[in-house]
């Protein structure tokens, strides 16, 4: 069958950078997705985009649908063959309908019953007829944020200009909104013109004349090759960021490295206020000399060639000075602000309606970290550092130069507080307890800046839970999930000894002290609980723990999140020894039957203990009850889990001596009062009956 390539380009205003990638990936699934629904088949699919345009190539596509041979049922057989065996009228209507004729049709069984059946011959449609309705996958492209212009209905990232379709030579009809397709695109803004695509192959080179780099890995590779010749020049090193470099690729169509200098007294700035006025501001490339000191120049990429790369210079060199002197004035000015006076000012900041200010947050976030401290056992030296550095941890939210740059907060208080004598233990947990910002972030490295960060993490959870605001989809906007996932990362990666229990019950009660709570405490619990469930999840998936061990340790966990990973690799590691699925299925019984006990707490009365198997499995309960709440507390998970294991003998005896369901009401209580008892020891290892065994 003959083949063709198709090109799609769509011609737009400039996109916001960080669309575009996202948009032209999206463009190419949905296109190849687009092809499998109408069964065209092809040898591949470029993607192509620039901020300008968004452009696909099928290559090798058909030039006609596969004619398909469509299995089509009709009635049963008791209605389609009268007595004397002939076709009746519902069956020649049926074989009517599907183009066939009768002595084609055939019977074949479904579920018990005879339906009569026939092959449609479906004459495959052309593909030029087809790709005529590409315009619904650009239309169905979905972005952040969109637009309309003019009195058109459709919403889109940015105006549509023009529109590319070409089936080899031949332009496919598609109109989106009043703009036809042709085989006309565009080159360069300023440097460039209108291209006339006289070969889809060709589309690269032909828009490269007219100063696009259209294909996106090469115009990245670009600015790269650019940046490492300027450095081996200069005999810099140039500060590339992968994400940075993605930015930069998608602003530029034709991109040009260039260098400006600032004034060297602004490298009396810390060099984070640098960076993030350059990088985060500016798009431009800081620079260090080759023992990693910053250096006065920066690196900033043109849409354009390199004619008069002088003015722009300039021009950059301009604009970054204005943004240095400010930071320059703001960094003077903050130093005459003491932390305890940038403090008092959090009582004007609201933090959430319904939760006080940020002075009000700070005040409880002191409180739990001091509670949190004394769990650890922390000496009294570590907890005045501590309470310190929690009762000024937001003061640099005040400052002008993390109103200007938000990205410093943490990190400008960690220098301030230094400018202003704190202890340097204290100014680093000021920084650190914002980690981890985002996933892959590190934790806080010191303990302290760990406490602090698990209680204003804590904090904030629990207070939004206590007023109802809890996640629900996309909408977070307190990043709770976030939150939630950074408090599993500081106690797993610290080892902390503290339950999961504890640190909500001892937040509830501040928060509820603090008589912002709108709802039960219980409920709150019950709710962050199953909310922490959902991370700890993912948690366990990073470290390669199966979803059914996920299972059996995560039900009714509150405990360390140390233990717990300990417990599902330790499962993990055994799942397949020889005897696990014995000791499974003997601790599953136990659990099983306990479900059936009316528990009201009562504990179970040795006096009717009848039979010598069910005193065995009593006292096996009452070592489990000292013993195993011991292993577990100290991390010992192994030794906890042979405490399991050594009941299996007195779990098969008792079953196969003790009828648990007996007549008599006051032995079956008791009997199940024990398996309840015995059930929640098992459980607190794990759900055994969660884990799956292949057959």
């Amino acid at each position: 069958m003959n083949k063709r390539n198709f090109l799609l380009e769509i011609g737009l205003e400039e996109m916001p950078a960080r669309f575009v990638t996202d948009a032209m990936e999206q463009l190419k699934q949905k296109a190849a997705e687009w092809l499998k629904e109408n069964r065209l088949t092809h040898d591949s699919i470029d993607a192509f985009s620039t901020p300008r345009r968004l452009a696909i190539r099928i290559n090798g596509l058909v030039e006609r649908q596969e004619d398909l041979v469509e299995e089509a049922r009709g009635p049963a057989r008791n209605i389609a063959v009268d007595e004397e065996g002939n076709w009746t009228k519902a069956a020649l209507g049926f074989s009517k309908g599907q183009g066939v004729s009768p002595e084609n049709l055939y019977f074949k069984d479904v579920k018990g019953t005879d339906y009569v059946f026939a092959n449609k011959e479906v004459e495959g449609k052309f593909t030029s007829e087809l790709l005529t309705h590409m315009d619904a996958v650009i239309t169905s492209l979905t972005f952040p944020k969109n637009m309309r212009w003019g009195e058109y209905q459709l919403r889109f990232v940015r105006p549509i200009h023009w529109l590319v379709a070409l089936f080899g030579e031949e332009i496919i009809p598609l109109s989106i909104t009043d703009v036809e397709s042709d085989r006309f695109t565009f080159g360069h803004r300023v440097l460039g013109s209108k291209v006339d695509i006289t070969s889809t192959d060709q589309y690269e080179e032909a828009l490269l004349q007219q100063y696009v780099i259209v294909e996106p890995k090469a115009r990245k590779e670009a600015i790269r090759n650019q940046l490492r010749l300027l450095a081996e020049e200069q005999n810099w090193s140039i500060l590339v960021t992968e994400d940075l470099l993605e930015e930069v690729s998608n602003l530029v169509e034709y991109p040009t490295a260039l260098y400006g200098k600032y004034d060297e007294n602004f490298l009396e700035l810390p060099e984070e206020v640098l960076i993030t006025s350059m990088r985060e501001h500016q798009r431009y490339f800081p620079v260090e000399d080759t023992k990693g000191n910053l250096l006065p120049y920066f690196v900033t990429i043109r849409n354009g060639n390199d004619e008069f790369l002088e003015n722009v210079q300039k021009g950059n060199e301009k604009v970054l000075r204005a943004r240095l002197s400010d930071a320059k004035f703001f960094y003077d000015e903050d130093q005459k602000l003491k932390p305890d006076n940038a403090t008092k000012k959090l009582d004007q900041i609201v933090f959430q309606e319904d939760l006080g200010t940020i002075g009000d947050k700070l005040r409880r976030v002191e409180s739990l970290s001091l509670s949190f401290g004394h769990m650890l056992a922390l000496d009294e030296n570590v907890l005045e550092d501590t309470k310190r550095a929690a009762a000024i941890s937001k003061f640099d939210l005040v400052t002008l130069m993390v109103d200007e740059f938000t990205e410093l907060q943490g990190l400008m208080g960690e220098k301030y507080a230094i400018i202003a004598g704190e202890k340097p233990a204290v100014a680093k947990a000021v920084k650190e307890h914002y980690k981890p910002k985002h996933a892959g972030d590190d934790v806080p490295e010191s303990v302290i800046g760990a406490v602090i960060g698990l209680a204003e993490k804590m904090d904030t959870i629990v207070a939004c839970f206590g007023i109802g605001m809890i996640p629900t989809g996309s909408q977070d906007p307190y990043g709770l999930r976030r939150q939630a996932a950074g408090v599993s990362h500081i106690l797993l990666e610290h080892d902390f000894a503290i339950h999961l229990d504890d640190l909500i019950q001892t937040t509830i009660t501040e928060i509820e002290k603090a008589g912002v709570l709108q709802k039960s405490s219980e409920e709150v619990k019950q709710e962050v609980l199953s909310f922490f469930g959902l991370r700890l999840k993912n948690v366990l998936a990073e470290h390669s723990i199966r979803y059914d061990i996920a299972d059996a340790v995560l039900t009714n966990f509150g405990g360390q999140i140390r233990e717990l990973v300990k417990k599902a690799e330790f499962l993990q590691s055994i799942s397949s020894d020889a005897g696990f699925k014995d000791t499974v299925e003997a601790l599953s019984r136990i659990t099983n039957i306990a479900r059936k006990a009316e528990d009201s707490g009562q504990n179970v009365r040795e006096d009717l203990l009848k039979e010598q198997a069910e005193k065995d499995l009593y006292h096996a309960y009452k070592t489990l009850n000292t013993k195993l709440p011991e292993n577990l507390e100290a991390g010992q998970v192994e030794s906890a889990f042979r405490l399991l294991e050594d009941i299996k003998p007195s779990i098969h005896a008792y079953f196969d001596n003790v009828m648990v369901m007996t007549d008599d009401e006051e032995l079956k209580k008791n009997r199940l009062c024990l398996m309840s008892r015995l059930s929640e020891e098992i459980k607190r290892f794990a759900d055994f009956q969660h884990i799956v065994f292949s057959a």
